[in-house]
């Protein structure tokens, strides 16, 4: 069987609170409340997104997420009680999506999944054509223009030298904000506004997706040419 999405929370009233408020609005979910009964959902029905709680009594979010990131690309959103910084740089370094904390909202938390869907669904989509373009031996003509990076809203990603790029929700905000205002240099604080909104988060968040956008982007993400760092200011791409 399919569903939009999977929640895997030992919390399992507020697991079967969400599932029922997502099903209301046509979200079709289930949830689990451990690592095993985890595999074992996945290893039977297919699901588009998954919603991840760190603790997991003897299991682990963390460890979940690198082992579904061996074989799945489906988004993964952890949600977490856990308020540290260094957990959320490290849900977000292991393959995570996005992070949300505990208490959350649900209509919020519903909105956040309904993006994300979304964008699975235009990533399948754009697969798929990529797929039949290389079968009839031809690219789209945003494919094959001569700028050497340009944005696509529609499927968030980036055409770096003719060469599509699919990134994620955070990455291409992030990209977008620099790319909008490129060859001027854009601090820290103009970053966490338009990318992040009114949340806040620490330095290290920012660097772990600058350093994500470097390693899809750049040819040596140890020696970039495009994003470069202003030391104590921001970042600025330079085109």
């Amino acid at each position: 069987m399919h569903y939009n999405c999977l929640i895997v929370d030992d919390e399992a009233d507020l697991a079967k609170m969400t599932a029922e408020y997502f099903q209301m609005f046509d979200v079709s979910t289930a949830y689990v409340t451990d690592q095993e009964a985890c595999f074992a959902f996945l290893a039977e029905h297919t699901v588009d997104l998954l919603l991840l709680d760190i603790n997991l009594g003897e299991g682990s979010g963390f460890d979940i997420c690198r082992t579904l990131r061996e074989k799945y690309q489906l988004p993964i959103l952890f949600i977490s009680a856990r308020q540290s910084d260094d957990d959320v740089l490290v849900a977000l370094s292991i393959g995570g999506d996005d992070y949300i904390k505990k208490p959350y909202s649900l209509s919020v938390l519903l909105a956040k999944v309904r993006v994300n869907l979304k964008r699975a669904r235009q990533i399948s989509e754009l697969s798929e054509q990529s797929a039949e373009a290389k079968g009839e031996g031809t690219l789209k003509e945003s494919d094959t223009s001569d700028e050497i990076l340009s944005l696509d809203p529609a499927t968030m990603s980036a055409v770096i030298k003719g060469e599509r790029v699919l990134l994620k929700a955070k990455e291409f905000a992030l990209l977008k904000c620099l790319y909008e205002n490129k060859n001027t240099i854009v601090t820290k604080d103009q970053l966490f506004e338009q990318v992040w909104g009114d949340s806040f988060y620490s330095d290290g968040t920012l660097n772990v997706h600058i350093r994500k956008l470097r390693e899809k982007l750049e040819e040596d993400p140890n020696d970039p040419k495009m994003i470069k760092t202003i030391w104590g200011t921001g970042y600025l791409l330079e085109l």
